[in-house]
């Protein structure tokens, strides 16, 4: 990274941006790592605590629309204040009023959704500041704050036995109100009006087949990275007894592996091609996730396959996005959006099936194979449009 970057943009703007998309998602996820605690307290069924952890996905995926709209009517530092305001004042009321039922712990979902959307918030504010150039350092280092996961997954269970799960929304406060004076102190506006995005924008774009693809895949990759994500720290402890803790612990590793992964993965694409970079992934995910399903290993093996898993489904993150801008290069706002929302409707339906097929069968194996079989079909999708997409592209210094 050369002088120029930093020189090019706004460093407090970028800083501030990371460190809101990191906190933001942090909390996002927080269900996840404390869902064996809720779940035991509030006598949740597995399809009721899968439902409970895929809310804040959901939720997440569709207000990415909404934000964008906000964004473009206020500009993304506002759109960024208000957002953080509702999440923090969501966490204190679950914090001191508390929920005993599943409509509770569902209606903090949807808000913790807000956390989620802050990717349509995030990206603009920090990328608006660059010229072409820089975009993709500028978006990688605004984006890399998907690593809050971790966070997430490393320490709230620590501090849901040390404190209770209910203490934990209000010490999650305490990171996330820093982090909204350092945004309100430090985050600009980038000069100039950007251009606003119409619902006519999103008509139209959806009536290119190839938007649809990309919606596919995304929904296979991120959905994958996110539903595992939420799901793991559950089946850990269905499946092999692991206490909270332990569970959080294994999954940290796990979704490590794939926040790292993804912007490798970009790299990876640029050097070797999008969709070789994809049938890659989609193969060894497959078999990873098919072998996790037959229990190959026991528990070491387990976490050992996940976080194989995890790398391959982050690495493909990257790849998508590396197509992306090769084929929709005039409309890349407008497609970030639809295929943040296609991934985020992915992990819902991923997370929440896991916990209805486990409630259903008595065992995780039916649905992880069944998401083998759904990646082995974005290998053969990818598989039949790639060599069109190869002679249709006209995108120079770019491998499809």
């Amino acid at each position: 990274m050369n002088r120029s970057f930093w020189r090019a943009g706004h460093t407090p703007t970028l800083f501030s941006a990371f460190l809101y998309f990191d906190l933001s998602f942090m909390v996002w996820y927080l269900l996840g790592p404390l869902q064996v605690q809720i779940a035991s307290d509030l006598h949740l069924t597995t399809q009721q605590r899968g439902l409970m952890v895929a809310t804040p996905i959901l939720a997440g995926a569709i207000l990415r629309l909404v934000m964008g709209v906000v964004v473009d009517r206020i500009g993304a530092k506002r759109a960024g204040l208000i957002g953080q305001v509702i999440v923090i004042a969501a966490l204190l009321t679950a914090w001191q009023v508390g929920f005993s039922t599943l409509t509770g712990a569902l209606t903090l979902g949807l808000f913790l959704g807000v956390a989620g959307a802050s990717f349509a918030v995030a990206l603009p504010l920090a990328s608006r500041w660059y010229p072409p150039e820089h975009q993709g350092t500028a978006m990688g280092i605004a984006g890399a704050g998907n690593s809050g996961t971790v966070l997430a997954a490393l320490f709230a269970p620590l501090l849901a036995v040390a404190f209770g799960w209910q203490n934990v929304f209000g010490l999650a406060c305490i990171p996330l109100v820093i982090t909204l004076i350092v945004y309100a102190l430090n985050a600009k506006d980038a000069p100039g009006a950007a251009p606003k995005k119409k619902l006519a924008d999103y008509l139209v774009v959806l009536g290119e087949k190839d938007a649809w693809w990309f919606m596919f895949f995304y929904a296979i990759t991120f959905g994958g990275f996110s539903g595992f994500a939420s799901a793991l720290p559950g089946y850990f402890h269905d499946q092999f007894g692991f206490d909270a803790k332990t569970a959080g612990l294994y999954t940290a590793a796990c979704v490590l592996a794939g926040s790292v992964m993804r912007p490798i993965g970009g790299v990876l694409a640029d050097k070797v091609g999008g969709t070789k970079s994809l049938l890659v992934v989609y193969t060894a995910t497959a078999l990873l996730i098919a072998a996790a399903g037959f229990n190959v290993g026991g528990s070491a093996g387990a976490v050992a396959l996940f976080i194989a898993a995890m790398l391959c489904l982050g690495a493909g993150n990257g790849a998508v996005f590396q197509l992306v801008p090769q084929r929709f290069g005039k409309e890349i706002g407008v497609m970030t959006g639809l295929i943040g929302m296609a991934g985020g409707v992915g992990g819902f339906a991923l997370a929440a099936s896991l916990g209805a097929i486990k409630q259903a069968t008595g065992d995780y194996a039916t649905g992880l194979w069944l998401f083998a079989c759904i990646a082995a079909l974005g290998w053969m999708s990818l598989a039949g449009v790639k060599q069109r997409w190869r002679s249709d592209w006209t995108v120079a210094a770019a491998r499809v």
